[in-house]
């Protein structure tokens, strides 16, 4: 992915926000090929301090996606391998009898600023709910005592939509606690060539592009990506977007209409990433699929006529005129 050029000076003594940015897409870059969107998705949600589901077939590079975002920013990263076996403190971590005699808690892998938990839906249901607190609180509570996370503090999960057997989809509570949900496609012919060259090359050993940003350098972005301004009048387009959820004709489809949380803090992002100061429609637009589609349930008939999350959303933008 190309980043705009700053046009900005960098502030003096280190790296400015952006440039602390384009550091990262490069890592991106230089790992990933034929997924501009996924990096450009990844890049929001570090800067608007979500988590991301990744959802793709097998083979897309899921998993290496998170890997070179972790490659690209010095902190803590932990990967959870997910099965039907795990156990929610194989997630928070556990109270264990210490060398003293004493009894000391063990820290999970939640505890990292990076947390990639692969294939989730692999997870059962008890396991899934145990990162509902760390998502939504930025803490974890066990037996009684309730310790923050670190900050930055991000999850990326991804999922396999093919496999059924042994799997558990994911309740509605646990969807909302994702920023984004990116839906991955097969690549396309040239997408694909990239990808041969790419591993013929050696790509299949992780190498680092450019330097890492340090947390300093990310909280700094995302403070300069918060301050990006949204006028009255894009605010009140988002709500006529929301509220084409909860009103005919769309919501004879829609059995639970969706809410703008996702949408105002990925629209400020993206504008920050092509380097302006203020939202456009246009930002609102790019991210609504990824930031609205699982945050509504489609009824049981929309369902039978094969009108899915995301297809209801598209009508949404096709209903609301920008401003």
């Amino acid at each position: 992915m190309t980043m705009p050029p700053s046009s900005q000076d960098d502030a003096p003594g280190g790296p400015g926000p952006e440039e602390a940015i384009d550091r990262l897409a490069q890592v991106l870059g230089a790992a990933l090929v034929g997924h501009d969107a996924l990096i450009e998705r990844l890049l929001i949600a570090v800067l608007a301090g979500g988590h991301v589901l990744i959802e793709g077939a097998p083979g897309l590079a899921k998993t290496r996606a998170v890997r070179a975002l972790a490659a690209g920013i010095d902190a803590g990263f932990a990967r959870i391998q997910c099965t039907p076996d795990l156990l929610p403190s194989d997630l928070t971590g556990t109270t264990i009898l210490g060398p003293g005699g004493g009894f000391v808690f063990s820290e999970g892998p939640v505890f990292h600023n990076l947390v990639l938990v692969d294939e989730i839906n692999r997870a059962p249901p008890k396991v899934q709910s145990a990162l509902l607190e760390a998502m939504a609180e930025r803490q974890v509570t066990t037996s009684g005592v309730t310790r923050p996370l670190p900050n930055p503090f991000m999850v990326v999960a991804t999922q396999n939509p093919i496999e059924h057997e042994g799997t558990f989809p994911l309740p509605e509570a646990q969807l909302d606690r994702f920023l984004l949900h990116v839906v991955l496609d097969l690549p396309d012919a040239a997408a694909e060539r990239g990808i041969l060259d790419l591993m013929e090359a050696g790509g299949e050993t992780l190498a680092l592009a450019g330097t890492p940003i340090c947390t300093t350098d990310l909280l700094a972005a995302r403070e300069a990506a918060a301050r990006v301004h949204l006028s009255d009048l894009l605010r009140d387009y988002i709500v006529r977007l929301v509220m084409a959820s909860r009103l005919p004709p769309l919501r004879r489809d829609i059995a639970h209409p969706v809410s703008p949380r996702g949408t105002l803090a990925a629209a400020k992002a993206r504008a920050f990433i092509l380097r302006r100061d203020h939202a456009l429609p246009e930002d609102v637009q790019a991210v609504a699929m990824d930031a609205l589609s699982h945050r509504l349930v489609p009824t049981w008939t929309a369902q039978a006529d094969g009108v899915g999350r995301r297809m209801l959303v598209e009508r949404m933008l096709g209903a609301v005129e920008a401003l």
